[in-house]
């Protein structure tokens, strides 16, 4: 395998040279599609509110701001994803990780899971990671429970948590469990009754050119993910604006006063609203009409199923796989919330 791996990729030193020309060559890659996406940000932002404002329609300018709010506050985590995931794809050895990892697809998982802890990213960079994780033939049930763990359970998240619920250790040590039990939880279910046909990942060109070196394929992946996994980013905050103005607030204090379905509603919010994972907290602490359970259920559902999260599982592993994988990663959720705010909160 390492010789295969060689082969594929030749090697041209590991100096600063080497460095240097990977960076540049990166900015080559992927510096008109970055222009051409953030240049659709920047209209987004300056340019429709003016429009709005011209054709008189105060709901398109609130759709440019919920949308433009959406994309920035996930586009630098985006970035940080694809760089990680090209690294793991093209600059790590080829059994690096199967050697880390427990040989048993069952103790993986947990492990796994556990090890979400070490990136502090939000969601939207889980999934290009977990995409070459299981490029890289890590078992996809841990990749999977990877991709659910690292944006609920990193410190920058328990920090956060932990500042918009002051003298509440008990909601970050609820937060903690219940995301952690439930990548394990959904991890385990993917290993006893997934089907790989569901999982399709992204077909990329063959690395196979023997003149071409991993700094090459680095940048050339980078490009590649980047600007796939934006559009599908676009794509879910297009959504996520959407139904930010056409429903309206005083159509969810209703559900308020009801314990059985402010724990549903909150979880449906959470889908829709799309708040990065680094931020959710504070928007769970404003809900004050709401019971602490429900909270925690917003803060656990958010960083695993949000549209965005759907619409960027959906262009890397299919949409087959991002509707099942979304829908039982819900329940688990919710159902991990309510158990282990009865018992914390």
């Amino acid at each position: 395998m390492a010789g295969m791996d060689n082969q594929a990729y030749p090697q041209r030193g590991g100096n600063a040279a080497d460095v240097l020309r990977l960076l540049v060559r990166a900015l080559l890659y992927g510096g008109l599609g970055c222009l051409a996406l953030l240049t659709t940000i920047a209209v987004a932002a300056f340019l429709g509110p003016m429009i709005a404002l011209d054709l008189y329609t105060p709901a398109v300018a609130a759709w440019c701001t919920v949308f433009t709010a959406v994309v920035v506050q996930a586009l630098p985590f985006l970035l940080l994803g694809t760089l990680v995931s090209a690294a793991i794809g093209t600059l790590t050895p080829e059994n690096l990780f199967t050697r880390l990892l427990p040989r048993s697809p069952a103790l993986a998982v947990p492990v796994a899971g556990a090890a979400g802890a070490v990136l502090p990213g939000c969601e939207c960079a889980s999934v290009p990671v977990a995409d070459s994780l299981i490029r890289r033939g890590v078992t996809p049930a841990a990749a999977l429970a990877f991709l659910l763990s690292a944006p609920a359970i990193n410190p920058v998240v328990l920090v956060a948590t932990s500042i918009a619920f002051p003298g509440q250790p008990h909601m970050v040590l609820a937060r903690l469990g219940a995301s952690l039990a439930t990548a394990v939880a959904v991890g385990w279910l993917w290993l006893r009754f997934g089907d790989d046909r569901w999982l399709r990942p992204a077909v990329r060109r063959s690395p196979t050119q023997p003149h071409r070196s991993r700094l090459h394929h680095f940048a050339s992946d980078l490009h590649h993910d980047f600007l796939h996994s934006g559009g599908f980013l676009v794509a879910g905050a297009a959504a996520a604006a959407t139904f930010n103005i056409a429903v309206p607030r005083s159509a969810l204090s209703a559900f308020t006063g009801s314990p059985w379905l402010s724990v549903p509603l909150l979880a449906v919010l959470a889908v829709v609203l799309c708040v990065c994972s680094e931020a959710d907290a504070f928007v769970a602490a404003s809900l004050s009409g709401f019971s602490p359970t429900a909270k925690l259920t917003f803060m656990v559902v958010g960083p695993m199923v949000d549209l965005k999260l759907i619409a960027l599982q959906s262009g890397t592993f299919g949409r087959a796989f991002a509707l099942r994988f979304s829908s039982i990663t819900w329940v688990v959720a919710v159902t991990g919330s309510v158990l282990v705010g009865w018992w914390l909160l």
